[in-house]
C-alpha cells in the first residue's frame, strides 16, 4: 500500500475485526435471501429491515414517511448551516436543489468524461504493466477533475483527498470519538479554504463559467440575495463531501467483481475496446449489484406507517423508528429482479438502486454516470487484464473503504 493511501485513509479496526466485516460482508447475499423468505421486514426494538424490491422502493419513494438522518452531521461539517442532502422536502428544499442544479451547462458531462478518460489514460499508459488502481488510478483521476470541475484548487495546507474523504466517512459511515475530534478540525479547514478561494475570485473579478463556482459568481452579480457568499461556500463544500470521495469507493469494487467473472471481464474488455461506454457503464453497474458502496440505506420514520399495507407482510412502522433499506437484497429480489444470479450487463435502469430513489437520489448521479466508465475505460482496454500476484492481487478494505487493489497487464 502506497504512503499516500495510507495518509488519505483512517488506519481502520485491528485485523481480527477487519476480517468479521469482510466475512460478514461476503455472508450478506445469504443473510438477505433467508431474511426475503422468511423474515422480509425483520424488526428488531426500533429498528426494521426491509429487504423485498418493493418494499424498500416504497420506503424510498415515500419521501413524506421516511426522512434522511443525515441533517444533524451536516450541521455540524457546515458550522450550522442547512443542505439539501439532509432536508426533507419544503420550499428550502426545492430552492436549494433548483440554485444548485441551475449550475449545469449542455455538455458539461461529454467535458468530465473525455477529462477523466485523458488523465486516466495517463496514468495507465505510463504504469510499467502492474498498477495500484484504488488510489494511484480512481481516487487521483476523480479528485483531479472534479476539483477543477467545481472549482475548488487544492488547498497550500492540508489534502483535500483526506478532508473530503474523513468528511464523507462522518457525514454517511461513522461517528466514533477519534472521527469526531478530527471532523472538528478539518470541517473549518475546509469551509475556510473555499471562503477564501470566493474571495479571491472575486477580488479578480473572476466569474468565468468554466466551473461551478464562476457560474455561481455570474448569478451572485445578477441575484445577489439567493447566491450569497454564504450559499456558495456551503454548496460548494457539500459537493466536495459528497462526490469525489465515492468512486475511489465504488470503481475498485466492480473491478474486483469483474476480475472474479473472467467471461464478464473479456465482454467489458471488448466493449471498452470498442469504445462503447454504455456498454463498459452496463458492466460497472452490473458488478456493483454483487457488491455496492452501500448494501443498506438509514431512514427515519416522520410519522406511524404501515409498510406493504394491504398485503400479508404489512407491517406497522412507529414515528421516530429507524428503518433500514436492504438495497442490496432488493436488487436481487428474484420477484422482480430476473436471473439475479446471473452477470448480465445489459439490465434495464430500474433494476438497479445504487443512486437510491425518491427525494434523496444522489445528486451526483449524471457525473457519475459519465465519469464511471471514463476512468475504467483505459485499464479495461489493456490485454490480459488480470490480478498481481500476492495479497495486493485481490481488493482489501480499511473499514469500510477499499484500500489496495494491484492489477497486471500486457503493455
Amino acid at each position: 500500500m502506497s504512503p499516500c493511501q495510507e495518509h488519505v485513509l483512517r488506519s481502520g479496526p485491528g485485523k481480527f475485526k477487519q476480517w468479521v466485516i469482510g466475512r460478514l460482508r461476503a455472508a450478506l447475499p445469504a443473510i438477505f435471501a433467508l431474511l426475503r423468505a422468511v423474515w422480509p421486514i425483520a424488526k428488531i426494538g426500533k429498528t426494521h429491515l426491509v429487504s423485498l424490491h418493493d418494499d424498500v422502493r416504497e420506503v424510498m419513494l415515500t419521501d413524506c414517511a421516511f426522512e434522511v438522518p443525515y441533517g444533524t452531521k451536516l450541521k455540524v461539517l457546515m458550522e450550522g448551516q442547512t443542505v439539501f442532502v439532509g432536508m426533507r422536502d419544503s420550499p428550502g428544499y426545492r430552492s436549494q436543489l433548483d440554485r444548485l442544479q441551475s449550475l449545469a451547462r449542455k455538455g458539461d458531462m461529454e467535458r468530465l468524461a473525455a477529462a477523466a478518460q485523458e488523465r486516466a489514460e495517463e496514468i495507465v499508459s505510463a504504469a510499467e504493466g502492474e498498477l495500484e488502481v484504488v488510489d494511484t488510478l480512481f481516487r487521483t483521476v476523480t479528485f483531479d477533475v472534479l476539483e477543477e470541475y467545481f472549482g475548488v484548487t487544492p488547498p497550500r495546507e492540508g489534502d483535500m483527498r483526506v478532508w473530503s474523504t474523513r468528511m464523507f466517512e462522518y457525514q454517511f459511515l461513522a461517528s466514533d470519538k477519534s472521527l469526531k475530534d478530527e471532523i472538528l478540525q478539518l470541517a473549518p479547514s475546509l469551509l475556510r479554504h473555499i471562503e477564501d478561494i470566493i474571495q479571491g475570485r472575486l477580488a479578480n473579478g473572476d466569474d468565468s463559467e468554466d466551473d461551478y463556482l464562476g457560474r455561481a459568481l455570474a448569478k451572485q452579480r445578477e441575484n445577489a440575495q439567493d447566491w450569497d457568499d454564504l450559499f456558495i461556500r456551503t454548496m460548494l463544500s457539500a459537493l466536495m463531501i459528497g462526490g469525489p470521495p465515492q468512486p475511489p469507493m465504488v470503481l475498485p469494487q466492480a473491478i474486483e467483481q469483474l476480475l472474479r467473472r473472467p467471461g464478464a471481464l473479456a465482454t467489458a474488455h471488448e466493449a471498452a475496446t470498442k469504445g462503447d461506454e454504455e456498454l463498459v457503464f452496463g458492466h460497472i453497474f452490473e458488478a456493483l449489484r454483487f457488491d455496492p458502496i452501500s448494501p443498506i440505506l438509514p431512514r427515519k420514520a416522520t410519522r406511524d406507517y404501515i409498510i406493504a399495507e394491504g398485503t400479508r407482510r404489512a407491517h406497522k412502522v412507529s414515528k421516530g423508528d429507524t428503518v433500514v433499506v436492504a438495497i442490496q437484497s432488493a436488487m436481487s429480489d428474484p420477484r422482480r429482479i430476473p436471473a439475479p444470479k446471473e452477470f448480465i450487463p445489459t439490465r434495464q435502469h430500474w433494476e438497479y438502486m445504487h443512486f437510491g430513489l425518491g427525494l434523496h437520489e444522489c445528486f451526483g448521479r449524471h457525473i457519475n454516470r459519465a465519469i464511471f466508465p471514463a476512468i475504467c475505460m483505459p485499464l479495461l482496454r489493456r490485454k490480459n487484464l488480470r490480478r498481481a500476484e500476492g495479497p495486493g492481487g485481490h481488493l482489501s478494505f480499511k473499514g469500510l473503504f477499499p484500500a489496495e487493489l494491484k492489477v497486471r497487464f500486457d503493455r
